[in-house]
Formats: structure tokens, sequence, C-alpha cells
């Protein structure tokens, strides 16, 4: 287990320049690190990992708004010349779709060999690990208990018309989400299919919010919007700054559905193929996979939860971390690699049609 740093700690020693590798570091032994993680909570693992292992670690980070998507995207245009080591993506469908194409490798390691195989690719070429819970946000006193979504269906409620906000679903974890309701096929104790549910969310003319899940947040707080789309994770950044601001876990599948509850999107590791350094690179992805980085997550700005080891959770969970996903939907993560660009494509076609209806 992996002794957790504190955060301010380790954010001291970043400013200090003296555990995560830069410019000036003199060289090896170093390893080259796409993340798309959130700075504040992915810089103290890669600092904690260094400090074990004494590899230097050089991150490179994308915006909020592209995220996994932007980097996925340059690990692509460099795949003659690769510059990186490893993806750390903060969600595993885009990875897969990497994995699917070569564009990741096979990382065999003996801290691996327990991780749990609903977890990992079969031939290794990604490990997934700590997911935040998709839910949707609210003002407390502008959304009455009654009325709050118990099912993602609920958004098909003509009363919530221009009143949903989401983030682009060509990005990031909304992108996996259209994914996963496309590649299930039904969708809340009805049975109401993908079509069905994006024609009924353009119709409430859902507003998209370029600047991501953030964004979505912020928009409830704001007061532009009842509902927002998003991620556990940007409801517990405002709830610690003291925001008035809530989220419900839905379920996808109908009460009494085992593994119905709402949808769990780990972070995903992999080794980039062409990677100059495999041994360093093989190295941060078990460190990433283990129980202790796990725990470092769930105690992180992020609240990340447990999926590769649970057991973690048998301790008493902090209250900022009462964000969690109760009975977590089942998802192919191939299966929604595989659905998610046509997904994404019929959700913006559906909302481009639904502007005027």
């Amino acid at each position: 287990m992996i002794a957790r740093l504190p955060w301010i700690v380790t954010f001291v020693l970043w400013l200090a320049g003296g555990i995560v590798g830069c410019d000036d570091d003199p060289g090896p032994p170093e390893v080259v690190v796409y993340v798309s993680a959130d700075r504040a909570v992915a810089i103290p693992i890669l600092q904690a990992f260094t400090l074990e292992t004494g590899i230097a670690v050089r991150p490179l980070f994308d915006t909020e708004a592209t995220k996994t998507t932007g980097l996925a995207n340059r690990i692509q245009r460099e795949k003659e010349r690769p510059r990186a080591d490893v993806f750390w993506s903060s969600e595993p469908f885009a990875v897969e779709q990497l994995a699917a194409e070569g564009l990741l490798s096979p990382v065999n390691h003996a801290l691996l060999e327990s991780h749990p195989d609903h977890w990992r690719r079969p031939d290794g070429r990604w490990h997934a690990f700590a997911g935040r819970a998709r839910v949707i946000a609210f003002d407390p006193e502008r959304v009455p208990i009654e009325e709050r979504p118990r099912f993602w269906s609920d958004l098909a409620d003509p009363k919530w018309r221009d009143r949903i906000a989401m983030a682009d679903p060509r990005f990031g974890t909304t992108r996996g989400h259209v994914g996963a309701i496309a590649a299930a096929g039904a969708l809340g104790p009805g049975g109401m299919t993908f079509e069905e549910w994006t024609d009924a969310i353009a119709r409430n003319r859902v507003r998209i919010m370029p600047g991501g899940n953030a964004a979505t947040a912020d928009a409830v707080v704001r007061g532009e919007v009842l509902l927002g789309l998003t991620d556990s994770d940007d409801v517990l950044v405002l709830l610690r700054r003291g925001v008035r601001i809530a989220a419900v876990a839905p379920r996808h599948l109908a009460e009494g559905v085992a593994a119905g509850g709402t949808m769990l999107i780990p972070n995903a590791a992999g080794m980039i193929t062409g990677s100059q350094r495999p041994e360093l690179a093989s190295r941060l992805v078990a460190y990433l996979a283990s129980a202790g980085v796990e725990e470092m997550l769930l105690h992180s700005p992020s609240g990340n939860l447990p999926v590769a080891h649970p057991e973690i959770l048998s301790a008493e969970i902090p209250l900022e971390h009462s964000i969690v996903a109760p009975d977590p939907w089942a998802v192919s993560i191939p299966e929604v690699a595989v659905e998610m660009d046509r997904a994404v494509d019929a959700v913006m076609d559906s909302l481009a049609g639904g502007e005027n209806p």
C-alpha cells in the first residue's frame, strides 16, 4: 500500500521542481506520460511514484473541454514517432479505441497479476482503476425531492424543457456515457430505446456546455438550468467550496435489475506502442492500477471510488466523499468504445434537429 502524502506537501515539492521531471532534469531514468486526469489530482500521484521508484515523470496535460479525446488524437498523430510512453486517461473508452488500433502495447508486470479481469483488457493493453459516477447536479432549493430524476430516462419528461445542460458529447466522459446508453439498447423501467431518448432530450432542447462537465455544474450553480449532466468529482469540488449544489445518481435500468444503477467511469492506463522505455512505462502502469493509487484517488479532490480494489471502501468514507454509485451499471468497455462515435453523431444530429421543434 502506498503511503498517502499530504496534498499540500506534494504541491510544495512540485513547485520546488524536485520530484516530477522538467526540462532541466539531468536525464534517465525518466518516463513521459500523457494525462487527461486533472492536474491537481495527477501531480501528487506522479510525485509519489517518483519518490517510491526513483523514476522521474514528465507529464503533459490537456484542456478541460477536450480531455481524453485531444490526447488520444495526439497519440494517433504521433504513431510513427511516439513522444510519450504512457497514456493515463480519466475514462477508458478512448483508451480501448487506441488499444484496438494497436496504438497501446500489452503490459505484463508482476504487480498486475491480481488485477480483476473486468477492469483490464484481456491482452493487457490497458488496466482500469478508480471511477467517478455519472450524476445529475441540481440546486436543492430549486428542485423538490419528489421531482428529482430517479432514472436517466426521466430526462425525457417535457417538464425539463430548456432546463437541462450537458457537456459536449464529442469529448470526455459524456462521450462514453452516450455510447453506453446506445450499447445498452434500453433505458429505464419502460425500456426506452437510445433513439427515443435522444429524440426526447432534443425536444427538451438540452443546452450544450463547451467548457465540459465543470462548466455544466457551474451552469446549475448560476441558475441557468435546473439539471446538469456531469461527473461526481465536479460536484464535489463545488461542495467543498461551500457552494449550494447537490447531485443524484439515477439508475439506467429498472428497479430490481442487478447492476443497473448509475454509470461508474474509471480511469485507465496503458503503454503507448513504440515506447523507448517499456520497462519504465510498465512500472508506471502497474503503479497507477494499484490499490494504493485507488486509495489516494479516493481521498483526492476528485473523490474517485475504487473499482479494482473495492475492499478499500470497507473503511469509513469521509463525509466529503458521500457521492457514491450504488449498484453500478455493468457496461462492457469494448462494446461502448465500438458504439461511442456512432452514438455521439446521433446525439449531435438529434440536438441540431431539435433546436426548433
